[in-house]
């Protein structure tokens, strides 16, 4: 595998970047432009602490499948009500950057993207609001309902980041922020197949039950699965294995 750190300057935030990508070692990987899958973190994180904190690269190295690891510092993917446009970059510019400088397929179908926690929801929210782009979506632990959080005691900061994010919280219930009530305007089911993982012992396991009910009266196609677990890289890096295992490509074979 090859691990590539690179820096950028995205245009829609006007600010310098961080993303990690990990490219497949197969040769047989390379016969055609490989799948990608876009890896997100969470709230406390940045775009290197997949590879610091699992095995990923190891973990990868038998798919034909290429990881980008973006950076959106404490953005919730949204486009921030006091901030920037991480909504917009991650949805818009991310993936033509991505396509520009990589050999990646711009097919739907081998496009999947993921993520833990605040990452979770990112993941949820991209395959939602953009429908037809991805062909898997996969939350680990995801922040999936974030209306029920609003009357939360925070601390200072954690408040003023959230504020930051949402504006006024008592807004998000309803707003395009809140996934559970944006399933329950879905007239039609993606194609996206879903996959939302969460341990039983996890403060944001609320949220996962939460979003497998909404997911099966909007009809999605919802793989759902709870163990013994709690908010910690251990699971994560446990779970990140099933995923890579049920996205829709093939293993390849090391002779």
């Amino acid at each position: 595998m090859a691990l590539l750190e690179t820096r950028f300057d995205s245009q829609t935030l006007d600010l310098s970047l961080g993303m990690n990508v990990i490219l497949p070692e197969h040769p047989d990987a390379w016969n055609e432009p490989p799948a990608v899958l876009y890896l997100l973190h969470g709230l406390s994180d940045d775009h290197t602490i997949w590879s610091r904190r699992t095995s990923i690269e190891r973990h990868a190295a038998d798919y034909p499948l290429v990881i980008v690891m973006p950076d959106v510092h404490k953005s919730f993917y949204c486009d921030m009500a006091h901030g920037s446009n991480y909504w917009k970059f991650i949805s818009e510019e991310l993936p033509m950057l991505v396509e520009r400088w990589f050999n990646v397929s711009r097919d739907p179908a081998k496009t999947f993207v993921a993520g833990l926690s605040m990452g979770g929801y990112g993941a949820i929210k991209l395959a939602l609001g953009c429908p037809g782009r991805f062909a898997a979506a996969a939350s680990l632990s995801g922040a999936l309902d974030i209306a029920a959080h609003i009357d939360d005691e925070f601390d200072e900061s954690r408040t003023r980041t959230f504020e930051a994010i949402f504006g006024d919280l008592q807004n998000v219930p309803g707003s395009g922020n809140d996934l559970i009530s944006q399933l329950g305007k879905i007239k039609e089911a993606p194609a996206t197949d879903f996959y939302v993982c969460c341990g039983t012992d996890d403060y944001l396991y609320p949220d996962s039950v939460a979003f497998r009910d909404a997911a099966a009266e909007a009809g999605l196609r919802l793989t759902y699965e709870e163990t013994d677990g709690d908010h910690d890289w251990g699971y994560w890096d446990t779970h990140i294995q099933r995923i890579l295992d049920w996205l829709p490509i093939e293993k390849l074979e090391w002779e």
